[in-house]
């Protein structure tokens, strides 16, 4: 499972803590830190990256799986918000999406070279877009209004999450 704090059922408390998570440090910086975290974390946790620390709680693996996932959806947001006028925004089950696309048995490698390209492209897109760019919105299915700004704080909010999540599990599976 993802984290304890239900994105559908309290989603103004989700967001909450993703801007939480993220605080006053730059979001840009953030980002572009998190493919080398996501390497590193994945290299650490070794023969340990597919177990999961409870039946129902998410491997390593399955975490960084669901970040991959999550910038996917970003880049189709980000992109939505840009080009169109108040756009619907989709959500997603998370938990159905790490089932139903097996990211307990991902290559680990194919999902840093996913997630790191989209991210790439995410941050140049961000830095090519005026302040005006950045306050349009698109229309969350889950969350309402929310701007191209605040999606991208989100996100490097969310990476925070789900690193710490993955860090937790193998703690947990090492006995710590």
């Amino acid at each position: 499972m993802n984290q304890s704090i239900d994105p559908v059922a309290t989603p103004e408390a989700y967001r909450r803590s993703l801007l939480a998570a993220l605080g006053d440090d730059d979001p840009v910086e953030a980002q572009t830190a998190a493919p080398d975290l996501v390497r590193g974390l994945l290299a650490e946790a070794g023969a340990l990256l597919t177990t999961r620390p409870e039946p129902a709680e998410w491997s390593v693996l399955e975490c960084i799986g669901h970040i991959a996932d999550s910038e996917l959806i970003a880049s189709v947001r980000y992109r939505w918000i840009l080009a169109e006028d108040q756009p619907p925004l989709v959500g997603y089950d998370q938990d159905l999406w790490v089932s139903a696309l097996g990211h307990g048995r991902d290559e680990p490698a194919v999902l840093v070279e996913l997630f790191s390209a989209l991210r790439r492209s995410n941050l140049d897109l961000w830095s090519r877009r005026s302040l005006d760019d950045r306050a349009r919105v698109g229309i969350h299915a889950e969350r309402g209004p929310e701007s191209y700004g605040l999606t991208f704080r989100l996100m490097a909010g969310h990476d925070r999450v789900h690193l710490g999540q993955a860090r937790r599990a193998l703690d947990k599976v090492r006995g710590r």
